[in-house]
């Protein structure tokens, strides 16, 4: 049988890992396949250099629109990124016909409800692997491994820089700022690590995990993303001697009043897997109402962890290339016509638990009045701790830290509460808020 012949736009640091990848075990991908994949033509703007990656028997071309328009081509992988020219370039390919592969998660978290639906409307796949957690397969877990359940809850650690920061404030006991230079010095971080340290990248991803754990359209939009530039290493000292870690998790959950939706930095008790995955791994929990609770690990980014992710797609596009479309994994895991209007929640009706760091004066009764307002608030304590201000040079006599714990209360209740603290002449700097959640 004829080879299925791939166009790929963009040949970097993923897409060099696919092509190498794929050469290097076509026979063993054919023999899963059930016939040969081969990228025929490639396009990227310094076509010496991407000639050389390929070698003289692959046709490289600077113009995308040239592969697309090669009715040889059945099947485009798109590795340029962004929300731009990349969006046009994969409608394109959907509207001449081609099955598209993709990694851009930002393209799909944004744009990802207009792209499925010409997809749907040409009878062609979108398939997206490597755009959610690299090199593990959690998107072909969600939509297929886990149909037969009603997923609960899903939480990732779905960034590698972020989750390398946190790890080396662990372990050197160093604050944000310092360990962000030494992640951009090894290549952990770009130069502009904005999506990375603000959670927006990890926000993408959650959110294209969400629409497929829970059948609702992809909203961005509506997702609440914090990241972690504001963590100090006070912070994830404390934490550590509660028997907690830090980590920037991407959550979505399924209640009674809607869907969550939130990236954030999260406690998570030490005992956890997941508060173990140290450097730039990747893990996501999920959590069925059959299956209980599962952990998927792995290698999040990189070369050729990525392409595997990108060349698997290949293989179930291939396998399904004659399919009738109707009989093909839906996009989303569900049926288009069984897709939910079920609501994205704010996060003021977000209920969780709290980490509350005041730096205070160190005089009689102020623990007394933030408790009370607390208990005013209707916010139930878990834990109150009392530590010395390490850092205070001078004074150190005359402030202390207080860290409270919390019990599950409304986002919204916590901030009339976190308000009124603030306002207390006796709470010296800016209150420390993090939300914790314990994945049982």
């Amino acid at each position: 049988m004829k080879p299925i012949q791939v166009g790929l736009l963009g040949i970097g640091t993923v897409g060099s890992g696919t092509f190498n990848v794929l050469k290097r075990n076509q026979q063993d991908i054919q023999g899963r396949a059930g016939r040969g994949i081969e990228i025929t033509m490639v396009a990227d703007l310094d076509v010496a250099r991407a000639q050389s990656i390929v070698g003289p028997d692959v046709k490289v071309v600077n113009d995308a629109r040239a592969v697309i328009a090669n009715p040889d081509i059945d099947i485009v992988i798109e590795l340029i990124g962004g929300y731009g020219i990349a969006k046009a370039l994969v409608l394109e390919a959907i509207a001449a016909g081609k099955h598209v592969v993709t990694a851009n998660k930002a393209l799909l978290a944004v744009h990802g409800t207009e792209i499925f639906a010409a997809a749907s409307a040409k009878g062609v796949m979108v398939a997206f692997e490597a755009a959610v957690a690299g090199g593990i397969p959690i998107i072909k877990a969600l939509r297929e491994g886990l149909t037969a359940n009603r997923i609960q809850w899903i939480a990732g650690i779905i960034n590698g820089t972020t989750n390398f920061i946190l790890s080396e404030m662990r372990d050197k006991g160093l604050d944000f700022d310092v360990v962000l230079k030494e992640a951009q010095r090894l290549g952990y971080a770009e130069a502009d690590p904005t999506f990375d340290i603000e959670g927006v990248d990890a926000a993408h991803k959650v959110t294209l995990m969400s629409a497929i754990a829970f059948g609702i359209p992809v909203q961005f939009d509506k997702a609440y993303v914090e990241g972690i530039t504001k963590l100090g290493a006070a912070d994830i000292k404390y934490a550590e001697q509660l028997g907690y870690r830090i980590k920037l998790l991407g959550i979505t959950k399924r209640t009674a009043a809607g869907i969550e939706l939130r990236v954030h930095p999260t406690l998570v008790p030490a005992k956890r897997l997941i508060a173990n995955v140290e450097g730039a791994m990747n893990a996501v929990m999920a959590h069925g109402d059959a299956v209980g609770t599962t952990l998927y690990y792995g290698k999040g980014a990189g070369s050729e962890p990525t392409a595997s992710a990108v060349i698997a797609d290949l293989v179930d596009i291939t396998r399904l290339h004659t399919a009738d479309a109707a009989q093909r994994v839906p996009h989303l895991a569900f049926q288009p016509d069984a897709i939910s209007n079920t609501p994205v929640l704010p996060m003021s009706e977000v209920v969780t638990s709290y980490y509350l760091r005041l730096r205070v004066a160190d005089e009689a009764g102020v623990l007394a009045k933030v408790t009370g307002l607390l208990a005013e608030a209707g916010i139930s304590i878990d834990a109150v701790l009392q530590r010395e201000a390490d850092e205070i040079s001078g004074e150190a006599a005359t402030q202390t830290d207080v860290i409270i714990l919390t019990h599950d209360c409304a986002e919204a209740k916590m901030n009339a509460a976190l308000a009124q603290m603030q306002a207390l002449p006796t709470v010296l700097q800016p209150i420390t808020r993090i939300r914790k959640e314990e994945l049982a």
